[in-house]
């Protein structure tokens, strides 16, 4: 059965207990999650206006994260009530702390002054009261460093609860009911600012929700495997488009080692890929992998379409994108036709796709507006007509997940580990009109940047990096000549989230080791330069 929307739903909850996190729009609360899965604590991410009597499910306990909002403003949000009701263990964090204060007898006020940053915890102790109590905090030494981010604090406590935690701006840094497993606290445990913040996760999460741990991949892979082909059948069949990169790769291995050679994966050439990407991908898939690939040569036809384009990289865009869609669409349907004729095979019903579960929560957070939430569809309007459902296996999981399954799938480390490629491809690394010269400038000093990366043993230590072609020329002197060539610029950056990024800071030998081989080595280029530039004010990409 699927939703409304053609995704399929996952139900991991029947093989692992489940912590709910409850969404208030804090910038952290996908952390939350992040912890507690990599305490193989499984644990999920809804919109903190989640109705519990829609859940299908009943968690083993709840997290309420923190939030921009004051509790005692008009239209700021609110928990279903029917939440303290569910006779599980409950943790507010910051905002989360005030809701649960807020929902005992609004005691919440604007604090004096603002506490952000780190802050020193005194944890208080209450060995005569429940067991409970103390939970939270088992292990903890005093004197905790935390970090905060809030104005408003509880104005006092509110009725059965007790502190048990101040900071010398907060007296109610941290709360716990006397006879329900309620807790609040001011602070973030959260974040890497908050040194021993993991470890109170696991109190709460093992020790006071007693959740199993047993979330790994490779009882995913096992679940995943099992649903796929139920979902599927004995004849069924799936077609999905792969790029060569982390994750839909991991998807379509995935795919493969539940139906087989019934998953038909589909690679675009769409010309703008890196240097040898396609024979590269190709190869990989089949001869590595076992996967049943189609690559389509379409890199003229794209090409052709981009000519002429120059100062309009949206344009590229939708022009790459649309092209895309045209061209998997029409082998989608030789693909199908091919199947129908055979006996032996049912019906393509499935569509498979990538998704990752920062998507999902990018569709689900809790920000306002329904116009701000980004679908998590990453192929929309694709195949629209054909009356594919989508399978999407990887929606449960984040990146650092996604490499770890891929490693357990026996996929080669240097593609799962790869940096991030646009869809778009080198195209909006060319800066201005994309035609064949372009494409095989960028893509040679691509492929000399990332090899000398390598070489140095700085890969997995840069999150993202690549070579772009600028639509300028300059002056040079090559061989007693003087030249008239293009510019490269080198980008290498840094980052978590892809949000915000650093640029690398490589050392000027490596700098000008690779400067001196594109230049000597790529035709057509007299001047290399290094882009410096974060994010914000940049982006990762040129264009």
């Amino acid at each position: 059965m699927t939703s409304e929307d053609g995704v399929l739903p996952i139900e991991p909850h029947k093989a692992f207990d489940t912590v709910l996190v409850l969404d208030f729009g804090s910038q952290y609360t996908h952390l939350i999650t992040r912890r507690l899965r990599e305490l193989n604590v499984y644990s999920e991410m809804l919109p903190c206006t989640q109705n519990v009597a829609d859940l299908s499910w009943k968690p083993v306990g709840v997290i309420l994260s923190g939030g921009p909002y004051s509790v005692y403003e008009d239209g700021a949000p609110h928990v279903d009530s029917e939440v303290f009701e569910l006779g599980v263990p409950v943790l507010g964090i910051c905002y989360g702390l005030q809701e649960i204060a807020w929902n005992q007898g609004k005691d919440v006020a604007a604090g004096d002054k603002r506490e952000y940053g780190h802050a020193y915890l005194d944890v208080q102790r209450h060995p005569s009261s429940s067991p409970h109590v103390d939970k939270l905090f088992r292990g903890l030494e005093d004197d905790l460093e935390v970090w905060m981010s809030h104005g408003d604090k509880l104005s006092k406590l509110p009725p059965s609860f007790v502190t048990i935690a101040t900071t010398s701006n907060a007296p109610f840094a941290g709360i716990a009911h006397l006879e329900k497993p309620w807790y609040g606290i001011q602070f973030h445990p959260e974040v890497t600012h908050t040194p021993r913040g993991t470890r109170l996760l696991k109190n709460f999460a093992v020790d006071i929700c007693n959740a199993k741990r047993n979330w790994t991949m490779g009882k995913f892979v096992d679940q995943e495997v099992a649903r796929i082909r139920t979902l599927v059948g004995e004849k069924g069949q799936v077609i999905g488009a792969v790029s060569g990169g982390v994750d839909s790769t991991v998807a379509a291995k995935l795919m493969q080692e539940a139906i087989g050679d019934r998953f038909h994966a589909v690679l675009v050439d769409n010309g703008v890929l890196r240097l040898n990407e396609a024979q590269i991908v190709k190869q990989t898939m089949t001869q590595h992998l076992g996967i049943n690939l189609t690559v389509v040569d379409a890199s003229e036809l794209f090409l052709g379409r981009l000519k002429g384009v120059t100062d309009d990289p949206e344009k590229k865009r939708k022009i790459i994108g649309n092209t895309f869609i045209e061209v998997f669409q029409e082998k989608a349907k030789e693909i199908a036709a091919a199947a129908a004729g055979s006996p032996q095979e049912g019906d393509i019903e499935w569509l498979l796709q990538g998704t990752l579960y920062p998507d999902v929560i990018e569709s689900i957070s809790f920000k306002g507006p329904s116009a701000t939430i980004k679908t998590h569809h990453n192929v929309g309007g694709l195949l629209e007509g054909m009356h594919l459902k989508l399978i999407e296996p990887l929606r449960e999981l984040f990146k650092d997940e996604v490499r770890i399954l891929g490693t357990k799938l026996g996929i080669p480390e240097d593609l799962v580990w790869r940096h991030p490629f646009p869809g778009p491809g080198i195209a909006i690394r060319i800066l201005g009109e994309v035609t064949p010269q372009q494409v095989r400038i960028a893509r040679e000093a691509d492929y000399i940047f990332i090899e000398e990366i390598k070489k140095a043993g700085l890969y997995r230590k840069i999150s993202q990096a690549f070579a772009a072609l600028l639509p300028v020329k300059a002056v040079g002197v090559m061989g007693d000549n003087r030249v008239h060539d293009q510019v490269i610029a080198l980008r290498a950056v840094e980052t978590t989230d892809f949000m915000t990024a650093d640029w690398y800071p490589f050392d000027g030998e490596f700098l000008k080791r690779v400067s001196r081989r594109i230049v000597n080595e790529v035709n057509g280029v007299c001047r290399v330069v290094y882009d410096i530039t974060s994010k914000p004010p940049g982006t990762i990409e040129m264009e």
